[in-house]
């Protein structure tokens, strides 16, 4: 099996994207083009009427955003390098500094591991997008409570950073955008706890009930980040949402080693994610007095979709959709350089995809692949590896076993897994999948990244109405011999 996989890498000239590919990989080493172009849907390239002046309802309005990486980690190179990118788009759009709050971890720019000290790319011939984004929250200080804070205008409960939070007005709009890893009805942090649907759209309701806005887009990229948002966003917030993926599928990473376009050949990582470079090349080759919302939905959703069944998502839209005819300058603002562009975007591969919940053991297998054989740093690369793709299997087999212990043997797994009907929130009691999440952790250890995947199966556990007792009971029975520090929410806090 493991030389079949290996001919298809060596006949496609790229890496098998799914993990059981790259977990083979892993084990034997343990053992031993053209750029595709599409014309977007706007005005025909030769118009070179005098961009409009300010309407009306431009006249009045401050532009606010808040970008938010959600991971830390070179391996997750990709999510910064995105939001630095949104930052760059943004302040040439005319947005001040001083509206635009920046949640970024700030561990890439001078990585060791970082090829170009200083400077991060989104794209394989991209310029620094790093220089001048502000570091308003960042470390310890990219969680969940100062988002919130920061989103509602709550000062007093901000922790460290800037203190810059989202003063906006009743006339003012609001653009969030999103990057990272996510599950069913959360979305990751750096720092533990992780973003919870319920909480979010808690939040979005406050500041709606606030009067300080006048209409908000939000744009999410991560896994199952539809599940966000279905069933339980409202549509009378004037909020108007764009997901990366459904409820039920993952996002992908794209500008990877080994695919086409790759990055540069010193990067061993991904450089950004399909729906995030989709919507941002979108607006840097768009007039943006021109494109409305709808169009850049349409356009990022052929882009981001699936050519050949294996890779790419479906993007979504949720909330309030009436104002999706509205132009994207009174949000995203207006770079006077677009006003006579041709309208013609490079493609990416979606071939060359990579699903966002094996990116970080693609970039530990290409650095162990670039480092001297035999030397200590390849020796330490290899038991990472190993010991991420054991937490992995445990994760996978505890939580298989969980079911089976609930449910019965045989009906147990298919229960976990089965998504809920279209229109349905992911689950109804939030606390309780929190419940669930760290009853899981406390004997079975952090979920961590990867884990997220397992979301639904916490979800399902409360929507079947397993008690806690019997959550503890069932986690014991599958994890009571497992001991590991490194994986201890303990050291890494829970993810609820």
């Amino acid at each position: 099996m493991h030389t079949h996989l290996f001919s298809r890498v060596a006949m496609a000239h790229r890496w098998v994207c799914g993990l059981l590919s790259l977990l083979a990989v892993a084990a034997a080493a343990a053992e031993g083009s053209a750029e595709p172009l599409i014309r977007l849907p706007t005005q025909d390239e030769h118009d070179a009427a005098p961009t409009p002046a300010p309407s009306a309802a431009e006249e009045g309005i401050t532009r606010w955003a808040v970008l938010v990486a959600g991971s830390s980690g070179y391996e997750n190179y990709r999510h910064q390098a995105d939001v630095c990118h949104a930052y760059q788009i943004l302040k040439r759009g005319g947005l001040k500094e001083e509206n635009i709050v920046v949640f970024m971890y700030d561990d890439i720019a001078q990585n060791p591991q970082n090829p170009r000290l200083g400077v991060i790319i989104n794209h394989p011939k991209g310029k620094d997008v790093y220089a001048g984004v502000p570091k308003d929250y960042t470390g310890d200080q990219v969680t969940t409570k100062n988002f919130f804070a920061v989103l509602t205008s709550n000062k007093t409960t901000v922790t460290g950073g800037s203190r810059k939070v989202i003063n906006s007005k009743p006339n003012d709009h609001i653009f969030i955008y999103y990057a990272d890893h996510g599950g069913a009805g959360s979305l990751g942090m750096p720092n533990n706890p992780w973003l919870y649907a319920g909480d979010f759209i808690k939040v979005l309701r406050e500041k709606h009930a606030s009067t300080s806005y006048s209409k908000m887009v939000i744009y999410v990229e991560a896994c199952e980040s539809g599940s966000m948002f279905e069933g339980i966003m409202p549509q009378d917030l004037n909020i108007y949402v764009s997901t990366a993926a459904n409820a039920v599928e993952s996002s992908w990473g794209t500008y990877c080693p080994g695919w086409n376009p790759p990055p540069p050949h010193e990067y061993l990582t991904c450089l950004g994610d399909v729906y995030s470079v989709s919507w941002m090349e979108d607006s840097e080759t768009h007039n943006l007095k021109k494109e409305a919302i709808k169009d850049q939905y349409e356009a990022v959703k052929k882009r981001t979709s699936s050519s050949n069944n294996l890779t790419g998502s479906h993007v979504m839209e949720y909330g309030d959709k009436t104002f999706k005819d509205e132009k994207l300058f009174l949000y995203q603002g207006f770079d006077p350089a677009n006003v006579n562009n041709t309208n013609r975007l490079p493609l990416p591969s979606l071939e060359g995809a990579i699903n966002q919940r094996d990116a970080d053991i693609l970039f530990m297998w290409k650095r162990y692949e670039q480092l001297d054989g035999g030397s200590e740093e390849k020796l330490r690369v290899l038991k990472k590896i190993k010991e991420t793709v054991a937490h992995r299997k445990h994760l996978d087999s505890s939580i298989n076993f969980i079911g089976k212990l609930v449910f019965g043997f045989e009906k147990g797994p298919s229960v976990l897994e089965a998504p809920r009907s279209s229109g349905q929130p992911v689950v109804h009691d939030w606390d309780c999948l929190k419940r669930m999440v760290r009853v899981f952790e406390s004997h079975c250890g952090s979920l961590t990244q990867y884990g997220m995947k397992h979301m639904r199966a916490f979800a399902n556990l409360c929507n079947n109405g397993v008690s806690e007792a019997e959550m503890k009971e069932a986690s014991v029975g599958a994890c009571g011999g497992y001991i590991s520090a490194k994986w201890s929410p303990l050291v890494l806090g829970h993810s609820a």
